[in-house]
Formats: C-alpha cells, structure tokens, sequence
C-alpha cells in the first residue's frame, strides 16, 4: 500500500502539541488500526455468511 504523509497543523493558543511547531501524525500505528479493522471486518463478514449458509441447509 501507498504511505500517505499527513501534517497536522494547528494555529493560536489551541496548540497543545508543543512549542507551535507542526506534529507529524503517527502513520504507521493509523496504518496497523486500519488493517486490524479490515481483517476483524473480513472474519466477521466470513463469519456471518457461513451461519446463513448453515441456517438455509438446517431449514431454520
């Protein structure tokens, strides 16, 4: 997959992220969230669809 570099930029007294610099956001740990989600989406999807494939052959 492609690596997407983001900057978080914030202006004024609402930065409570340092000294008023720009914060890179932490991409790798988004990228693990986002495949953890994909993969957790996926067996759930599998998941459903064997219990509809077993409640049509028992005639539930």
């Amino acid at each position: 997959m492609a690596t997407i570099q983001t900057r978080h930029i914030t202006h004024g007294a609402a930065n409570t992220h340092g000294q008023g610099t720009d914060s890179v956001t932490d991409l790798a740990a988004h990228q693990r969230t986002f495949d953890g989600f994909v993969s957790m989406l996926k067996w759930n999807v599998i998941a459903i669809i064997a219990i509809l494939i077993f409640l049509a052959l028992s005639n539930a």
